[in-house]
C-alpha cells in the first residue's frame, strides 16, 4: 500500500490517536489504506470499522487489501457521516486526511496535476458531472478571478490576470496547456510553479472540498464514543483554519464542550519524513478527544 501512497504523519497519528485492541475505527478518507492498515493492525476490529473514500479506484483497492468483514463505503465523507449517524454507529477513533492522494496526482488521466499532462478533470468522484474543464471554459472572467482569490489564496492582481488570459485562450483542454498559459506570464524565479494556486482553487471548487469539511465537522463528535479520539490532517491554510476554528468552538463550552483539544499547535512532519515523502511538508495534524 505504501508503494501507491505514503501516508503522512503516520507515526504521529499512531502516537496521538492511541489505538487499542477492540477500538472501533472510522477512516473518512481511507485512500489506499496507509493509515488504516497500521491502526487496524493494532485494533483488529475489522468487523466494526468503516473505511470511506469517494474515489472508486481507491475504494476498489481497499476492498482488495482488507478483510471482507471491513465495510468499505465508496462515497464522499459527508454522505458517509450522515449514513453512519442515521444508523447509530459510534467509534473510538476517527481519522480524516484531506490531502490528494499520490495516485490522483501521478495519473495524468485524472487531470489533477500539470506535472503529468492530461484532460482537465480533477474529479475525486468520477460519477459527478462537474469537471475542471467546465470551470475553466465556462466560468466568467470575474468568477474565475474570485475563485483564484478565495480558494487559491492568490493575490487579486494575479488572479485577475490569470482569469483574463484563460478567457482569451479558451477552449483549454489539458492541464499542461493551462499551466503553460499561466507560466509564460510570470517573469523571474519562483520556488513553486505559478499555476499551483490556480490548480488548487479549481480542484477545491470541483470537489466542493471546503463545503464538505464545513458540513462534516459539527457531526463528528456525535460519532465518537466518550473518550474517543479524532484526528484531522490538512494540507493548506483554508482547510486548517476550518478545523482549528471548529475545534476551538467545540471546546469552548466548559463542562458542556463536545471536544477537548489535545494539540495546542498542529503537529507537522519532521525532517526524516520529509526526506522520504516531500509531500508531507504542508501536512498539519490536529487531535481532539470526546468528553
Amino acid at each position: 500500500m505504501e508503494k501507491l501512497h505514503i501516508p503522512v504523519l503516520l507515526s504521529e497519528v499512531l502516537a496521538h490517536l492511541e489505538p487499542h485492541p477492540g477500538d472501533k475505527y472510522l477512516d473518512l478518507t481511507a485512500g489506499y489504506g496507509g493509515h488504516a492498515s497500521k491502526i487496524l493492525d493494532v485494533t483488529q476490529s475489522y468487523k466494526d470499522s468503516y473505511l470511506v473514500d469517494r474515489d472508486e479506484f481507491a475504494a476498489n483497492h481497499l476492498r482488495q487489501e482488507f478483510p471482507p468483514e471491513t465495510t468499505i463505503l465508496n462515497t464522499d465523507f459527508y454522505s458517509a457521516v450522515l449514513q453512519l449517524f442515521e444508523c447509530g454507529k459510534t467509534f473510538d477513533i476517527i481519522l480524516a486526511d484531506f490531502g490528494v492522494s499520490s495516485p490522483q496526482l501521478n495519473m495524468g488521466t485524472r487531470g489533477f496535476s500539470f506535472k503529468n499532462d492530461g484532460p482537465l478533470d480533477m474529479r475525486m468522484d468520477k460519477r459527478q458531472q462537474l469537471t475542471a474543464a467546465d470551470i475553466v471554459n465556462k466560468y466568467s472572467e470575474r468568477q474565475l478571478a474570485e475563485l483564484f482569490v478565495k480558494y487559491g489564496e492568490e493575490q487579486k492582481g494575479s488572479a485577475a490576470m490569470y482569469a483574463r488570459v484563460i478567457v482569451h485562450h479558451r477552449p483549454i483542454q489539458t492541464t499542461r496547456e493551462l499551466a503553460e498559459l499561466i507560466r509564460v506570464r510570470i517573469h523571474g524565479y519562483s520556488k513553486t510553479h505559478p499555476a499551483t494556486k490556480v490548480f488548487q482553487a479549481i480542484r477545491i471548487a470541483v470537489n466542493d472540498e471546503l463545503g464538505q469539511i464545513e458540513k462534516t465537522l459539527p457531526l463528528l463528535p456525535k460519532l465518537l464514543n466518550p473518550g474517543g479520539r479524532l484526528g484531522i490532517i490538512t494540507f493548506h491554510s483554508l482547510e486548517d483554519r476550518l478545523v482549528k476554528d471548529y475545534f476551538k468552538e467545540a471546546a469552548s463550552h466548559g463542562e458542556e464542550s463536545e471536544l477537548q483539544i489535545l494539540t495546542k499547535k498542529p503537529i507537522i512532519a519532521d525532517q526524516s519524513e520529509l526526506v522520504i515523502n516531500p509531500r508531507a511538508r504542508s501536512a498539519k495534524l490536529r487531535i481532539a478527544k470526546r468528553h
